[in-house]
């Protein structure tokens, strides 16, 4: 009680800035409840006026390039291709068009138009032609991919006819300076002329790195703006809310208001409540499309020489692990990636698991476990705890009194521990197919009675030896398609959103971590607001200051509105970009 008392003297001394700053500019406009209005207004002009200032501010201190030049490069790959397109961006667009194409009428917007491009000369020169048959385009400001106007060179993609039409660029006559762009230049200047949010250029750069098909989903979902359009009215929501909370503060003694300051900070938890329940969708929603971005982790678990650097080679296509009849050949960690049907997928082969529990109980090899081999192991349990998926590698071996399965029991608690696994048996063609049945049916009943994770796995048979004898046209050698199938299924699942929420695939890292620090400052929000609930006096002047917190968080996002580091967020937003986009 003490603390809140000394905080709203401070703040009507104005020694706490910037509390009520905004509410005090307007104390003589207020007589009634109706100062909402004006307020609303005021942060409007404020959030709106700041991209552009932003920018302004940008140039002078940060080691950017200036913004009003004229820029261009080649935003095709490099190398030889049948076309290859040149982007100008700028205010000199026209002046480069008059340049390279003399004589010629200006280019009516948005039409593609055939025409030679000459080397800019003197009159007393004769022209060098650059390209005989170009196709030109012409894009004026402001709908263009970055708001300014914008020309497009699409010229043949020989390596010589590119190198002299982009040394022909900076010897045009316009009016200001042109010059090569920086990587992800062209972006920027998109995102500073409101083309695009940093919520949609992470997206974009996403789209560009993309090489799978859902990676390419996930980016486009990004891209569509529905996320930056989210957080921006999530942060318009705070900054009215602690509007309306700092104005009670200031003029509480001098005005008269409808709502008590603990019916205010009531109406407002109750937004702030929905508001976690979205950000909590959120965040889910990242760590799906980070599977998706990242690639999705596996690991093969089993005793030695239960086939799981076999099937590593046959997943992968290459001899990526060492196939061998002596135990205890892989050693360390054997790692290869792929696409499996549209998943970005990262196998790792690891050591066997020998122990003395599960040798006795299965009739696992014995032996006396080296430091090296021990070391492996150690690795390997490690990797399936940082694996999304497990897969647990059995098979049908022989033994004094019969045929058995061998397994290890450490692998399966290690599968039970895991987001999602699979149990496979190997060897199935080494017994007849009834022998082999019952073997089957008697481990898979004890497999799902040890965990109910692993009640709910999938078991699958395999065979690695009739993968690898394989001929073409067989159907299905050894069922390793049956095992795709059943990681695709895991994978689904894994990254599964309902319809409404699939633009939440676009969530990055980055986003992630500033809405889990939004999250937290809007439950201290919660806490310090719910005052009598709580058992003490609400500090009206900490919840609002809590809500500026999650407000800047949200701003960090999108790029709009205020936050201290600007140049270093867009620092680390495209330093990923290549020239020319």
């Amino acid at each position: 009680m003490i603390a809140s008392g000394l905080s709203r003297k401070l703040i009507r001394t104005g020694r706490l800035a910037p509390f009520g700053t905004l509410a005090r500019g307007l104390h003589h406009a207020i007589t009634s409840r109706c100062w909402t209005l004006p307020f609303k207004h005021e942060l409007a002009a404020r959030s709106f006026s700041y991209q552009r200032a932003s920018a302004a501010n940008w140039n002078k201190s940060s080691n950017f390039p200036a913004i009003g030049d004229t820029i261009y490069a080649l935003s095709t790959a490099q190398g030889k291709a049948g076309i290859a397109v040149i982007r100008i961006s700028g205010p000199a667009c026209l002046d480069v068009y008059q340049a390279l194409c003399p004589s010629k009428a200006l280019p009516k917007p948005r039409f593609a138009h055939v025409r030679s491009l000459y080397g800019p000369h003197s009159p007393n020169e004769e022209a060098i032609i650059l390209d005989s048959e170009a196709l030109v385009l012409y894009f004026p400001s402001p709908k263009t991919v970055t708001g300014e106007d914008v020309l497009e060179l699409h010229v043949h993609g020989g390596s010589a006819t590119v190198k002299a039409v982009l040394s022909a660029l900076p010897n045009c006559s316009v009016t200001g300076r042109i010059r090569y762009a920086e990587p992800g230049e062209f972006t920027k200047r998109a995102f500073f002329n409101n083309r695009l949010d940093l919520a949609q250029i992470e997206s974009l750069s996403d789209t560009l790195s993309a090489e799978t098909e859902q990676q390419r989903r996930a980016a486009v979902r990004g891209n569509s703006g529905t996320l930056g359009r989210a957080y921006e009215a999530w942060r318009q929501q705070l900054l009215l809310a602690r509007g309306e909370i700092e104005a009670l503060i200031d003029f509480s003694e001098d005005q008269h208001f409808d709502e008590s300051e603990s019916d205010l900070l009531s109406n407002v938890r109750v937004q702030v409540a929905r508001m976690l329940h979205s950000i909590e969708l959120h965040e889910q929603g990242s760590h799906r499309s980070e599977l998706l971005r990242n690639g999705i982790r596996i690991a093969l678990l089993g005793p030695p020489n239960v086939g799981k650097s076999s099937l590593m080679n046959i997943i992968v296509g290459r001899e990526a692990s060492i196939v061998s009849g002596e135990a205890g050949t892989t050693r360390d960690i054997v790692e290869a990636s792929l696409d499996i049907r549209g998943y970005l997928c990262s196998f790792a082969d690891t050591a066997g698991f020998r122990s003395g529990q599960s040798g006795a109980s299965t009739g696992a090899e014995r032996g006396v476990i080296g430091a090296i081999e021990e070391e492996g192991i150690r690795r390997a349990k490690q990797k399936a705890v940082d694996s999304d998926v497990v897969v647990v590698l059995a098979s049908v071996e022989q033994g004094p009194g019969g045929p058995f399965i061998q397994y290890d029991e450490e692998t399966l608690d290690l599968a039970a521990q895991a987001e999602s696994c699979l149990v496979l048996i190997n060897k199935k063609e080494s017994i007849d197919g009834a022998r082999f049945n019952q073997l089957s049916q008697a481990f898979e009943k004890m497999v799902r009675a040890r965990d109910p994770k692993l009640a709910a796995a999938e078991l699958v048979c395999i065979s690695c030896k009739q993968a690898q004898a394989a001929t073409l046209g067989m159907k299905d050698p050894g069922g390793i398609q049956d095992v795709m199938t059943s990681l695709v299924g895991s994978f689904d699942n894994m990254t599964y959103l309902p319809k409404d929420l699939q633009d939440l695939l676009g969530v990055t890292e980055r986003q992630r971590q500033l809405l889990s620090k939004c999250r937290r400052h809007l439950e201290d929000f919660m806490v310090e607001a719910q005052g009598e609930e709580g058992g003490r006096d609400a500090d009206a002047v900490l919840a609002a200051e809590y809500l500026r917190y999650a407000a800047d968080c949200l701003a960090r996002i999108t790029g709009r509105g205020e936050f201290g580091d600007v140049e270093d967020v867009l620092g680390v937003i495209f330093e990923k970009f290549c020239v020319g986009k």
